[in-house]
């Protein structure tokens, strides 16, 4: 399902759920101005299209611990398949790695790292990070405040087109 084949309703069914995931069938029927009936039928297939990829709940960091947010910006020895494969590898492996992006510029990789402090981020660095297969370079830059966090992905340029 391409873009062009979603229509205004789609839009507000998407818009109403990345800000509230939790919302009852009759619940987002009533936001949209539906029926329950036809509006289920949109999302069932919206999931069907792997438009909502999954149904999660929003956990507030600081309240359970994690007080220290660092972007990790991670150089390897050579940018061949081989070394990238298991420099992901690796990372996916890693719990405290809740994002990680292959980036073009100085860097190869960025990585969102989230830990309880400072020493969990040093043993984080020093017994896994450092030890994985081909890195050559790691910069490390701790986020002082957030200062903005949307899970909510814009939607504008697809409902200005309708």
């Amino acid at each position: 399902m391409s873009d062009e084949s979603l229509d205004l309703i789609d839009f507000k069914i998407i818009s109403e759920l990345q800000q509230n995931g939790d919302l009852s069938n009759i619940e987002l029927a009533d936001k949209i101005g539906l029926s329950p009936s036809p509006c289920l039928r949109r999302v069932k297939m919206l999931q069907d299209a792997g438009i909502f990829k999954n149904k999660v709940t929003l956990v507030d960091a600081e309240k359970i611990g994690l007080n220290v947010s660092v972007f990790v910006q991670v150089t390897l020895e050579k940018q061949i398949e081989e070394n990238l494969t298991a420099f992901e590898k690796e990372i996916d492996q890693r719990p405290e790695v809740v994002e990680c992006y292959l980036m073009t510029g100085e860097a190869d990789y960025l990585l969102r790292v989230v830990v309880t402090d400072l020493q969990a981020y040093e043993h984080f660095l020093k017994d896994h990070l450092t030890r994985f297969p081909g890195v050559l370079n790691i910069r490390s830059s701790f986020a002082l405040n957030q200062v903005k966090y949307s899970t909510a992905l814009p939607l504008d340029h697809l409902s200005d087109t309708r």
